[in-house]
Order: structure tokens, then sequence, then C-alpha cells
């Protein structure tokens, strides 16, 4: 990018100009990564000064089993292999109450399109689990999901919403978008669910008061046109709406090591590599620039890696998500190294080594509890840190 283009982009920044889709396009095609850094921070710091919010959540996937066998999952299964699961109730009830004395407020569920679980195990094992924890959020269901549900009970999504949301239901998750642009999703995609369902059933959820996240999975086949086109879909739908609380680039993970029965599910990787940390980091400083409407951006530090979610805090992110738990959908496909819990005190830590101030929030971006900012470089200094892989 020449000169002149960077000053022209950096002076719309600067003056809070609404950027177009070609400025989404030119931001990608920068390889000056330190000055898309600077002004994402700035857009970042604007919103959201030094804070840095995280939650302690639990994911819990109550079904692998999958009618769809999309190209780049590497979590479902069909019935009968070895690995195949479906969760009891009570084994859902369990495995959530095993956090309860670490002041859990959000359980995150998502789960494969089963082909023969009936719709009434939804609601009812949402009203189970906030039975059992009344003081916890559910985020649960993509509009994937939704959608699916409404195939196999005959009910409208809105009917839907409206059992869902009196078993407890409070947010839907993000999950189900990919990439919107067909020219990629029919390679990637192998169920019904695509932009026009996929938003009709957020916006709905928006209409009956839910604050929902938005999400992206890049780094696999698409180029930077798509991501941009995705934003903009976003971004038209959330002037409509108001109803998206966050955005959350999703990294594309290979199959490196696959369960247990040795089998390469992933249909992508013979046809791509994965982002690079360089790209993670363009991809968040671009998405909260075109994003002037939504006002936080997420990296999962499950998909990224725990130097790279430190790093993208300069790069537009002001969210670390949470503490997970257990996240099969990413650790079912790699070897990447992040852990399967990040406990309070260690996401404190994570925030406060990155130089930023840690924020409590659940599920609503409410806040639970502030904490004191970062140490200082001189007290940093004076005492062994840890290191962050």
């Amino acid at each position: 990018m020449d000169e002149a283009r960077k000053h022209e982009l950096e002076e719309k920044v600067y003056a809070g100009i609404r950027l177009s889709r070609q400025d989404g396009v030119d931001l990608y095609e920068s390889d000056d990564l330190a000055w898309l850094g600077r002004l994402a921070h700035h857009k970042r710091t604007e919103l959201n000064g030094d804070r840095v919010m995280f939650n302690i959540n639990r994911h819990l996937n109550l079904t692998n089993v999958c009618s769809a066998s999309c190209a780049y999952c590497s979590f479902q299964r069909k019935p009968g292999e070895k690995d195949a699961y479906t969760m009891r109730i009570d084994e859902a009830v369990r495995k959530a109450k095993e956090m309860e004395n670490e002041q859990l407020t959000e359980l995150h569920i998502v789960n494969g399109l089963h082909p023969t679980l009936p719709w009434r195990y939804y609601p009812k094992v949402l009203r189970e689990l906030k039975a059992a924890l009344p003081n916890v959020n559910l985020k649960c269901f993509t509009a994937t999901e939704v959608q699916w549900f409404e195939k196999i009970s005959g009910l409208t999504a809105d009917a839907i919403l409206d059992e869902l949301m009196d078993a407890g239901l409070e947010s839907l998750t993000g999950g189900g978008a990919e990439i919107f642009d067909w020219e990629v999703r029919q390679h990637i995609v192998d169920h019904e669910c695509h932009w026009e369902d996929w938003s009709r059933i957020h916006k709905l959820a928006h209409s009956k008061g839910m604050k929902t996240p938005a999400t992206m999975l890049y780094g696999h086949i698409e180029e930077p046109r798509h991501r941009v086109d995705h934003v903009m879909r976003l971004r038209e739908l959330q002037d409509e709406t108001g109803g998206f609380a966050v955005f959350i680039p999703l990294r594309y993970q290979h199959d490196f090591v696959d369960a247990k029965d040795g089998k390469i599910r992933n249909k992508l990787q013979a046809r791509t590599t994965m982002a690079a940390p360089a790209e993670s980091l363009k991809t968040f400083a671009v998405s909260r620039l075109m994003f002037d409407n939504v006002p936080h951006v997420k990296c999962f530090w499950v998909m990224h890696g725990l130097s790279v979610a430190q790093l993208s805090l300069n790069f537009g992110v002001d969210d670390l998500d949470g503490s997970v738990v257990e996240y099969k959908i990413t650790h079912d496909a790699d070897s990447y190294g992040t852990p399967n819990t990040m406990h309070r005190e260690d996401l404190l830590n994570l925030i406060w080594d990155a130089g930023f101030q840690p924020v409590e929030r659940d599920t609503r971006y409410n806040v639970v509890r502030e904490y004191d900012g970062p140490p200082s470089l001189a007290d940093r200094r004076a005492h062994p840190q840890d290191v962050m892989s």
C-alpha cells in the first residue's frame, strides 16, 4: 500500500468515519502490521480503554453425533462410530456443577445436528441445568441448531426461541456463521443454514431482547475479500438490530491428531494452511476497524494460543472469552498446546502480564467485578514472571 493510501485510511480512522468495503480490502493488503495494530488499538481504546473482559464459563457439547459432514469439522461423528456420544441430562448437569465452586456465570452449549434426538430433549436439558445452577446464564445453540430444531420439531424459530427462553436461555452462540459468501461456503458447509437463515434467526433473537455474538471462521480457503464481505453483512444487520455484543474471529484448525479412531475428518487441510499469528493479528485489527457498531472483539484463546491472545490485545481485541474448561470442537482437531481450562487467576495473570486491566463480565457484558490495573514495570521486573505459551 502506498503512503498516500495509508494516510487516507488513517485519517478516516482517527476522524471516526465509517470504513468502506474497499477500505477493508486495502487494509488486508497492507503488510505494515505495526501500523494496523496502532490504528486498531486506537479504536479499541476509544471504545473500551485499557480494560480486558473475561468470564468464568464452561463449555458443554451435549452430543457430537451430527447429520452434517462439514469440510472443516473434526468434531462430528456418525451414529455408531466408536467415540460418538450423547449425554444424558443428568450427566450434563453433573458436568456443569463441577465448576460451581468457582463462581461460574455461564454455560456455553453447542452440539452436533443429531439425526434422531427429539426436539424436547433440548428445552428439558436447559430447564434441568437452570434448576441446578439458577445463577448461571445459559448461552446455547447456534443458529444452525435452531434451524435444525425447526426441521425436527415442525415449529417456527419464533416458537422455538420462546420455549428455549422460557427454559432459561439467555443468548444464542455465534457459531454456524463460518464464511457467508457462497463462493466459499458451498465448499466448506454441509448443512442448510446459510446467511439468509443465520441472519433471520439472530434478528429474531435480537427482537426478543437477546444480545448475541457473531463469529467468522478464517484462515482456510477464503480470501480477505470474503472476510470483508462477512463483516459488512454483519455490520449492516447490526445497524438494523443493535443486537450483536461481540465479534469473534475463529481460527480454522488443521486435523493434527484426531481423537481416538485415527480418522482424518478435515477435508480442507490438503488444500490450505492454517493462519499464521501475523495473519490472525491482522484479522483482529481489520475486524475492529470495520466494526464501528459492535462494542467488543474477542480472541478465543483456545484457537489462537496464549501468546497470540496477549498480543491481540494490542490489535483491537478487548475480550479473552473465559475459563472454557473443555472445548472438544477444537481439541478434537489439534495438538496446538492450549490448555482445556484457564481458571480465574490464570486469566487475571494473562491480562495483567499483557499490561491491561481485567474486568470480569457476564453473558450480556454487564460488569461482575473490576480488578486493579496491571503492576508497574518495576514491580514486574522485581519478581520472576510466568511465560505464556
